[in-house]
């Protein structure tokens, strides 16, 4: 049904835990195929015994390059990038595949809903289930995630993230400029953007649990965090023409209520100005820096 691709840097309990939810908690007998970057940790061990497939590679190549050397080794029809610091809740995939079926194109983005437990952290629903896996509280998690609810939203630009593989052939999966992969799931957003996609649509019945970027935590990274998303926000000016910010607020109306698909922005005054602002932002960049 589903290919689920996973790129994993030395994170092994985490990835056996998402493992271990997805299989007990997906509806469909979906393919679950992992990049090891680096590996150093039991990762490539961990993988053999439980027969996951994977590739590797001897260094971090970044979540970009791996993920587009492991989805070559896909055999469904459909593709999910997941971060290993996932915890997938029950029937995730029944959500997503249900709205699959209503649609009458393969030219869709879908997201799952994200639960974090520190509300400080990226995510759309708040319960504190533990911010790191040895407080994980699994019991807790699953007895009370369906007291939470969310209505689905425009504008996903997020993991878990579904697409047809043919797609994501199609615009050649995340561009690897992005690497280690800040500001790539926008760009991937911008490529299907061109290919005529109009559906980026967060389900809020399809939940997972994020601990929260436990590879750029381990690094103790609010400086690195921030300088990878300026250098990010910098590479996508340079290459579209506009900003992050621009085309979540214009295109993607992200967090805005799903009522209808996406058009084309509306030119308006406020358009404009943000336009002028990212042109001249470009300009900058282009004479005054560089990457």
């Amino acid at each position: 049904m589903i290919s689920i691709i996973i790129p994993s840097f030395n994170n092994k309990d985490y990835l056996a835990l998402c493992i271990e939810s997805l299989e007990k908690n997906s509806h469909f007998k979906n393919e679950i195929l992992v990049h090891v970057n680096e590996g150093i940790d039991g990762t490539i061990d961990l993988l053999k015994k439980k027969n996951i497939f994977f590739t590797h590679s001897n260094n971090n190549v970044g979540l970009c390059s791996a993920c587009n050397i492991v989805s070559k080794n896909s055999t469904f029809d459909y593709i999910l990038y997941s971060h290993d610091d996932m915890y997938f809740l029950p029937d995730w995939d029944l959500v997503l595949m249900n709205k699959v079926k209503e649609l009458k194109t393969n030219k869709f983005y879908l997201s799952s809903i994200m639960i974090n437990g520190d509300p400080k952290l990226n995510g759309h629903l708040n319960l504190n289930a533990g911010d790191k896996i040895e407080n994980f509280n699994e019991k807790f998690l699953l007895d009370n995630y369906k007291n939470l609810n969310h209505v689905d939203f425009q504008g996903s630009t997020w993991a878990p993230h579904l697409i047809h593989k043919e797609l994501w052939n199609r615009v050649g999966g995340f561009s690897e400029e992005f690497s280690p992969g800040a500001g790539s799931d926008p760009d991937l957003n911008m490529k299907l953007w061109n290919q005529g996609v109009r559906i980026f649509q967060c389900m809020g019945k399809s939940k997972v649990y994020h601990f929260g970027s436990i590879t750029i935590r381990k690094k103790q990274d609010k400086i690195f965090k921030k300088n990878q998303g300026s250098l990010a926000n910098k590479i996508f000016l340079l290459k579209w023409g506009i900003s992050i910010k621009t085309f979540k607020k214009h295109y993607l109306k992200s967090y805005y209520i799903h009522n209808e698909d996406l058009v084309n922005p509306k030119k308006n005054l406020y358009y404009y100005l943000d336009i002028i602002k990212d042109y001249i932002s470009t300009l900058y960049y282009k004479v005054f820096s560089s990457l």
